[in-house]
């Protein structure tokens, strides 16, 4: 107990050491806090507007999506006859039931022509003001659309782009296109997920959403009282002789929750990871604060020892103050996270989609989590300086004077730590040379996990020499601050290759994820000159978006260009020589004129031939697999439409990244077996422009393209500038997360500047003593600092390129071939370092400076 009691006052009396590592604790358990609980209320969210959307049981085509997803490759909703609702309305157990149609491939523009649609990616639904609507949406100005010149738009699209009734809205189908004025405005009553929403009545959303009246997208279906969904279901079924999809609400949702949970897995593993990586750094903050404060501690506890105390009392009153750090971190790291939680919200409110505080969702699950994850690493973190103050010996520490000169780093761990970085190298050359992908990731993940620890291991070791280089190149000429701050980051070899490992693993993970991304868009680009011929790419600026045909004429119909090449996917089945059959593979349709537009290299045979009449090009792997030659037939079954026998012209090369398996045939040809209402929309369009009118033609284009916001035109330069930007974004984003493990990293440094300061306290009186100024001992220990900083980047760096260098060579099994070394980054990120150390020695060198003289030399 007494051992105990001492413990609380220690933390006590060193509380303001303790709170830098307890920052460290803070901060990684609110982000794990914080990602459990934010991903657990847009679940509660989701599940809440799926289940008020959801019809008891709602009937649609067999083409259409469980997760009602109105689009098909020809640009319109799948659709059946109205005299389906009747029959459902005979079923047995049918309350109500109501016809509706809807679609997502429309485009919606106001009177200036400017895009409707979200910016944050989600859906534009156009669609039938209906009954199930209703529960959701409360028209809270104007009414609902009647006939066809209205139309009513939700409340949260109406204030993002300034509308009130009487505006003027156009929507653009694969129909037509078609004006009307806004009649009402309606608001959710749940979640919005971000959609913008537009109703329109039954007959015209009929008409101008699948150009046919009597028919239905959608049969929502409400149950009598007393009859199951399943009984509903099963009893709709029988009506309808299972030619229909029919769903549950119960199927519906969880069809609606499993999109939607891809989506945030990905983000809670992804968040969850980076937290990790944050734990990870703190751990060597917490043995370094622990070490540390075990060390200045030494005398005291060599009294304790002296008085009675076993070494097990001693190691506990460690472990308990580790705990004490742990809860008090854990604790408020919760906190934390239920407030970084509730500001990712506000954040995603912001992009347009509304998560309420009021389904705010804390499973007890997430507390005791964060609780264990804090304590447990804090304690396991704290244990080898605890085991350290159990091994001190009373006669040892009353001999002490003072702190130990220096640490040697043990036989044993830097024996491990070469072993463990050489069999590292070892895996990342056995990724490099992996024949396959899959191998080659393993080996990977292997090699980055083993060096990362063999350097861990082995940092004092290089800490003796890197230190010392660096200080010849940076701190000789300071004189002899600049000597002193090299000796005292040479004082503690442990502790500095500790302190530079944390700083190390943010820094790795950053040079790695430059070099590959940097390599992605060097290796993109580079395909891109190799291989498009195409002037212009003309892309819908939604996800899977297609291209309406009065767009396509309107591009066929300007100046200044010699081709324009529509692109199509067609869904087929395939039944190749070797008698297989090939259930649902993608054909590009293309005009002839794609082959000048794409360079694909070929295997066998011409791909300009591919593009006759009943011809077609396969990929060389699919070749290799059916055993197809130049000149072999091959059934292809259209999708809604007749089968074809098709013959092998050419079998394109697999070493490219774009279009990397296609099949190629002409648009005529699967006009020849496509119904003209079925043929697909463009996903893209390539043109080509006139000898010397690109830059006319460029600027034509976009004119003819302006009353379709939807679509962007794109110029080689342009496609290069929209790759390497998001990539870009993609990179920032992650170096955002990263960032909170550097943070801790940093943390770190001064946590340890910190300490050595009140560690050397009489040693900073004694140079004060006899002429050092205030300045001159601030800069020793920015030097200090700057050093032990520089010393983490170059390990950082230095193995960031390796991993980095490795991963590219895999990404080269897929096409991507061009190493490229971001070195303006990696500088970038060098000398940043340097201003990380100057800004993490600001507080630790004030006190150095500040110190009395008298009470310093004084202190033993």
């Amino acid at each position: 107990m007494t051992v105990l009691k001492t413990s609380m006052r220690n933390f006590l009396a060193h509380k303001g050491r303790m709170a830098l590592s307890a920052v460290a604790v803070l901060l990684s358990v609110a982000f794990v806090c914080g990602t459990l609980v934010f991903t657990d209320t847009m679940s509660t969210t989701f599940d809440k507007l799926f289940a008020a959307t959801s019809s008891d049981v709602t009937v649609s085509s067999k083409d259409s999506s469980d997760t009602g997803e109105t689009t098909s490759r020809n640009g319109k909703p799948p659709a059946f006859p109205a005299s389906v609702l009747p029959e459902v309305r005979k079923a047995q157990g049918v309350k109500a039931a109501e016809g509706t149609v809807s679609s997502t491939s429309v485009t919606v523009v106001d009177a200036d022509k400017d895009s409707l649609s979200p910016t944050n990616g989600g859906p534009t639904i156009v669609g039938s003001w209906n009954g199930n609507d209703a529960r959701t949406m409360k028209i809270t100005s104007g009414a609902a659309p009647k006939g066809s010149g209205q139309v009513m738009v939700d409340a949260d699209t109406a204030d993002k782009h300034d509308l009130v009734l009487g505006d003027e809205i156009s929507w653009i189908t694969a129909v037509g296109t078609y004006t009307a004025r806004i009649s009402g405005i309606a608001e959710f009553t749940v979640t919005n997920p971000g959609a913008a929403l537009f109703y329109l009545d039954l007959k015209t959303a009929q008409r101008t959403l699948v150009g046919e009246s009597d028919v239905f997208t959608h049969v929502n279906v409400t149950a009598a009282p007393g009859v199951s969904d399943e009984r509903l279901k099963q009893n709709v079924l029988a009506e309808l002789g299972g030619v229909y999809k029919v769903l549950t609400a119960k199927e519906t949702a969880e069809a609606n929750q499993k999109g939607v949970k891809g989506f945030m897995d990905v983000m809670r593993y992804a968040m969850l990871g980076f937290a990790g990586i944050a734990f990870l750094v703190g751990i060597f903050l917490i043995i370094n604060t622990f070490s540390m404060l075990v060390a200045q501690r030494t005398r005291e506890i060599g009294l304790m020892r002296a008085i009675g105390s076993s070494r097990r009392q001693m190691n506990r009153s460690v472990l308990f103050e580790a705990l004490l750090l742990g809860v008090i971190g854990s604790v408020l790291g919760v906190a934390a996270g239920v407030g970084l939680a509730i500001g990712l919200m506000k954040l995603m409110g912001r992009m347009g989609m509304k998560l309420s505080t009021d389904d705010l969702t804390i499973a007890w699950t997430t507390p005791v989590t964060g609780l264990v994850l804090g304590i447990v690493v804090t304690v396991l973190a704290a244990y080898l300086p605890a085991r350290r103050a159990g091994r001190i010996s009373p006669m040892a520490a009353l001999r002490d004077a003072g702190t130990p000169a220096g640490v040697r780093t043990g036989a044993v761990r830097a024996v491990a730590g070469f072993v463990l970085t050489g069999a590292g190298a070892w895996s990342l050359y056995a990724a490099a040379e992996a024949d396959k992908a899959k191998a080659g990731s393993l080996w990977l993940g292997l090699g980055i996990v083993l060096t990362l620890i063999g350097f861990v291991a082995i940092g004092p070791l290089l800490a003796a020499g890197v230190v010392r280089v660096l200080a010849a190149g940076l701190l000789r000429g300071f004189g002899p601050i600049g000597r002193m701050a090299e000796r005292n980051a040479l004082r503690n070899p442990r502790r500095t290759g500790s302190t530079g490992a944390a700083l190390m693993i943010g820094l790795a993970l950053v040079a790695c994820l430059s070099v590959v991304g940097s390599s992605m868009v060097a290796s993109a680009t580079d395909q891109l000159d190799k291989t498009v011929g195409a002037d212009f790419i003309v892309l819908s600026n939604q996800e899977n978006g297609l291209i309406k045909p009065q767009a396509v004429r309107a591009v066929k119909d300007t100046e200044h260009l010699q081709r324009v090449t529509q692109y199509k996917l067609v869904d087929v089945s395939l039944t190749t020589p070797d008698g297989k059959v090939t259930k649902k593979e993608t054909l590009n349709a293309a005009d002839p004129t794609y082959a000048q537009d794409l360079r694909m290299e070929t295997v066998a045979g011409d791909l300009p031939d591919a593009y006759r009449p009943d011809s077609m090009s396969v990929s060389e792997g699919f070749a290799e697999e059916h055993g197809i030659k130049v000149g072999s037939t091959v059934g292809v079954h259209f999708k809604d439409g007749r089968k074809a026998e098709l013959t092998v012209r050419a079998i394109t090369s697999d070493e490219v990244v774009i279009d990397k398996g296609a099949m190629y045939t002409s648009v005529s040809t699967v006009a020849r077996y496509l119904p003209a209402d079925r043929m697909p929309l463009d996903v893209l369009v390539l043109a080509g422009a006139k000898e010397g009118q690109e830059t006319a033609a460029y600027q034509a284009l976009k004119s003819s393209l302006k009353d379709y916001p939807d679509l962007s035109v794109r110029n080689q330069a342009d496609y290069k500038k929209e790759l390497k930007e998001q990539i870009g974004q993609l990179l920032n984003m992650v170096y955002g997360l990263l960032a909170l493990a550097i943070v801790v990293a940093i943390l770190g440094v001064v946590n340890t500047l910190a300490l050595s300061v009140v560690e050397r306290t009489r040693e900073i009186g004694l140079m004060r003593a006899i002429g050092t100024s205030r300045r001159q001992m601030r800069r020793m220990i920015r030097l200090e600092s700057v050093v032990i900083a520089l010393f983490g980047a170059l390990l950082g760096l230095g193995l960031g390129l390796g991993w980095g260098a490795t991963a590219q060579k895999l990404l080269a099994m897929e096409g991507l071939t061009v190493l490229e070394i971001p070195w303006p980054t990696i500088a970038g990120v060098f000398a940043g370092a340097a201003l990380v150390g100057l800004l993490a020695a600001l507080v630790p060198a004030f006190r150095a400076a500040r110190m009395n003289v008298l009470n310093a030399i004084a202190t033993e």
